[in-house]
C-alpha cells in the first residue's frame, strides 16, 4: 500500500511539474541548437591559425566579414592573402581606418605581413576577412570556409564558425557591451553599446 501512495504521489508530482519543466527543456534545447559550430586551430609551416570565427548575415545582406588569429611560428616573414570562399564570389582582407571623423575599409594590397614570431589578430573594426558579393546569407551555427594563401607556408582552407549577427566574438551577446555614463553628483549608470 505505502509503495502504491510513493507511486501515486510521485505520478501527481511529476504531472504538476511537466507544465513548467517543458518550456525550460524546450529553450535550453533551442539554445544548444543554435550554438555556433566550435572553432578549431590549424597549421600549415610555421604558421599557426587560431578562433577563426565569422559573423552571421540578415537576407539580402552582399557581404559579410570573418577574422581569427594567426601566428608565424617560424624564422622567416609570411604573407597572407584570401583567394576564395564557398559562401561569395570575392574573398579579400580589409583592413579599417578613420579618416577625417569617417571609418573606412579598404583591401589590403598584397596581403597581410605576419613578422617571425608575430601573432596578428583579425578583429571587428580592424584587420578582417571580407567575403563580398554573398552567394547566401551567414547563418548563426553554420561554418564558411575561406581558402588561404601564404607566400611561404602554402595555401588552407580554413572553416570559420558563424557566430550572431552583430556579436563582437563568438558566445558574446551582439550589441557590444555597455560603457557607464557619469553625473555631476558623481552617480553613474550603465548605459548599453551597439557596435557595429
Amino acid at each position: 500500500m505505502t509503495i502504491t501512495f510513493c507511486r501515486s504521489r510521485s505520478r501527481v508530482f511529476a504531472a504538476a511539474l511537466a507544465p513548467v519543466l517543458a518550456p525550460v527543456l524546450g529553450l535550453a534545447l533551442a539554445q544548444l541548437a543554435a550554438a555556433p559550430a566550435q572553432a578549431k586551430d590549424f597549421d600549415i609551416g610555421s604558421i599557426h591559425i587560431s578562433a577563426p570565427w565569422a559573423r552571421a548575415t540578415p537576407k539580402g545582406a552582399s557581404s559579410a566579414a570573418a577574422y581569427m588569429t594567426i601566428t608565424n611560428n617560424g624564422k622567416t616573414p609570411d604573407r597572407v592573402s584570401c583567394v576564395s570562399s564557398d559562401a561569395s564570389a570575392q574573398c579579400q582582407i580589409h583592413t579599417m581606418t578613420m579618416d577625417n571623423g569617417v571609418m573606412m575599409m579598404r583591401p589590403v594590397e598584397g596581403g597581410v605581413e605576419i613578422k617571425p614570431g608575430e601573432t596578428v589578430t583579425l578583429k571587428p573594426s580592424s584587420l578582417h576577412v571580407m567575403l563580398v558579393n554573398l552567394k547566401h546569407p551567414l547563418e548563426q551555427g553554420g561554418t564558411v570556409t575561406a581558402t588561404l594563401k601564404f607566400d611561404n607556408a602554402g595555401t588552407l582552407d580554413v572553416q570559420y564558425p558563424i557566430a550572431a549577427i552583430g556579436a563582437a566574438a563568438p558566445g558574446v551577446p551582439p550589441g557590444g557591451g555597455t560603457m557607464q555614463m557619469g553625473s555631476p553628483s558623481g552617480n553613474t549608470m550603465p548605459m548599453p553599446m551597439n557596435k557595429p
